[in-house]
């Protein structure tokens, strides 16, 4: 099946890993031009080596912190300096600690919203006026499956994410008369470093070992595993291309089952 991907101008936040980065090897092997992103230039630039060995890949690395206030404005103004247009914008960052009501200061809710909700307002906003030059303008903003069902000692995940959502969906009305596409993917539990992370609080917390809390998190998926990255990227890879073109305002769960809800 063509998505017709191929020459489409595609940024990707936060994606010098985890999902990330593996929604950009598979844009990559669709033939789009991808302007990844991260904080780290170390990894941004192993992750640039690594995307640059697909065979005809079309690739740049632009470094920077989504949180920052700034950052949004000087990753477009980048973009439009090199190609002139931008076709699609996947916005994505890093997800906040795991805690509960009493272990966190105001300071670091904040620092979770703008990483978190503002980074991709801001990225939206800014890239706005290159989305409406293309034919097939699309937006795709990563959240987590939190939203749907609040995961346990994850208060600032389950609480940020949602606005990321309605966001998404008030977008999709707003901006669906101009053509420009606005969806959402919820990921559930993937084996990314962040969630590698996340088992890793959970055994101290627990006392347990990281295998035992990946078992015990596997244990309560329909498909008793959990997600792989590529798994993820293949459904945002099409959720993006012009072949899904009439799929606008989704927030699409990709967790294997694990939300129990209706809808």
């Amino acid at each position: 099946m063509d998505l017709f991907l191929k020459d489409k101008i595609i940024l990707i936040t936060g994606s010098s890993s985890g999902l990330g980065f593996a929604t950009a090897q598979q844009l990559v092997q669709e033939g789009a031009i991808i302007i990844i992103n991260g904080r780290d230039k170390k990894r941004l630039t192993d992750a640039k080596e690594k995307l640059d060995a697909i065979p005809n890949a079309q690739v740049i690395a632009i470094a920077g912190d989504v949180s920052a206030v700034d950052f949004a404005a000087k990753v477009v103004n980048e973009i439009e300096y090199h190609f002139g247009g931008l076709d699609i914008l996947i916005t994505n960052a890093g997800g906040p600690p795991a805690g509960s009501l009493d272990d966190f200061s105001d300071e670091e809710w904040q620092n979770a919203i703008n990483s978190t909700f503002l980074s991709h307002l801001r990225l939206i906003r800014a890239a706005k006026p290159l989305l409406m030059k293309s034919t097939t303008p699309c937006i795709l903003t990563i959240t987590s499956a939190a939203v749907k069902q609040p995961m346990p000692n994850m208060i600032l995940s389950n609480s940020i994410r949602a606005a990321t959502v309605g966001l998404t969906k008030t977008l999709a009305n707003e901006l669906g008369p101009a053509g420009i596409r606005v969806n959402s993917i919820l990921p559930g539990w993937t084996d990314t470093e962040r969630v590698q992370h996340l088992m890793q609080t959970r055994a101290t917390k627990n006392n347990t070992s990281i295998d035992e809390e990946y078992h015990k998190q596997a244990f309560e998926s329909p498909l008793k595993r959990i997600g792989k990255p590529e798994e993820f990227a293949r459904v945002a890879t099409f959720l993006v291309s012009p072949a899904a073109s009439y799929i606008n305002g989704v927030m699409l769960v990709v967790d294997g089952g694990l939300n129990k809800g209706l809808l």
